[in-house]
């Protein structure tokens, strides 16, 4: 049981938040830079900063400047960085072949930035969307999407990737059985070292909207998301997504979208006590952006009061666009 605090004036609670010293000393909760993960796009090309309209400051990029992007993010100690492909229509097919094609745009910017910097992490997405005709995660046969058919395929990719020398791979497609599978997969291929860090609970959200403009799958999309990815009315059903995956060998989890779903960072982490990370989405991320270019907000702090509701949530780390401008901000 808490002690009973002294009454007024003999507690005066704002003593402790006179000074940015004084308040730095009793900070329950602090940002570095070693907390993000930074999401980049990747499309073909060389040389190529293609501008994303809904998300501002954020660019598709040739491997190349990839390469570039994550030697500045690395400088700046940014330890992380996690790889979406651009695909264009001619690679979207109905067998999805090109999910684990060892050249995908995927494997060749592992592979580079692998080269260039082999001490920074490198993270993968795994699910079907990126290179589906109908923009879905697995595979959709007579209007549903199949379960196990598409488990099979995400393995072929997950160790295309493995191959490619990626250090964690997150599965990000919510199809049932698919963490046990992957871990299966990957032990057996020689990949004990590959780390899953688990979209175990993915919720299906209205905030996604310009990362599917961002990696080309808005048009494509048929239908929504909603028969496998997580209702927003439910808590207790993350939980059990999230034991499942701890018990079929995923070494981290994430819920995402985040500042909607704070309450479930919480409860993960109290709950598992596993490493707990938050996607803070490609929505979250425009509205503030878009408030800022408008005069609406201070851009700055409330980037930085964004992220900070992560780590208080109980959060180890945050997939996060803003990762080099708050770096850079924490900089000086």
């Amino acid at each position: 049981m808490r002690p009973t605090l002294a009454p007024f004036p003999a507690t005066r609670l704002r003593r402790i938040r006179r000074s940015p010293a004084l308040r730095a000393l009793v900070a329950e909760n602090t940002l570095s830079p070693s907390d993000f993960i930074w999401p980049v796009f990747v499309r073909d090309g060389d040389g190529n900063v293609e501008p994303i309209a809904s998300m501002p400051g954020v660019n598709r990029l040739s491997v190349d400047k990839v390469v570039e992007a994550a030697r500045e993010a690395f400088a700046m100690g940014i330890p992380a960085i996690c790889l979406f492909p651009y695909t264009d229509a001619a690679g979207r097919t109905s067998d999805c072949a090109e999910a684990w094609n060892p050249d995908n745009l995927s494997n060749r910017a592992t592979r580079a930035i692998k080269a260039a910097l082999p001490d920074m992490v490198v993270m993968t997405d795994v699910a079907l969307d990126p290179y589906s005709d109908t923009g879905h995660d697995g595979f959709v046969v007579e209007g549903e999407i199949v379960n196990d058919e598409t488990v099979e395929a995400l393995v072929k990719q997950g160790l295309s990737q493995a191959e490619a020398g990626v250090d964690i791979i997150g599965p990000s497609d919510m199809m049932d059985g698919r963490i046990g599978a992957l871990r299966s997969a990957l032990e057996s291929a020689g990949h004990q070292n590959v780390i899953l860090l688990s979209y175990a609970a993915k919720y299906a959200s209205a905030f996604y909207g310009p990362f599917r403009d961002a990696v080309g799958a808005s048009g494509a999309l048929k239908g929504d998301k909603r028969t496998y990815q997580m209702d927003a009315a439910n808590s207790d059903e993350a939980m059990r997504l999230i034991q499942r995956d701890l018990s079929e060998g995923a070494d981290m989890v994430m819920v995402k979208p985040g500042m909607p779903y704070l309450d479930i960072c919480r409860r993960a982490k109290d709950m598992f006590g596993a490493p707990t990370y938050a996607y803070q989405v490609s929505g979250e991320y425009a509205m503030i952006m878009a408030a800022a270019q408008n005069g609406w907000i201070d851009g700055d702090r409330a980037m930085s009061e964004s992220l900070m509701a992560f780590k208080r949530a109980g959060c180890d780390g945050i997939l996060t666009y803003f990762a080099p401008a708050m770096a850079k901000a924490m900089q000086g």
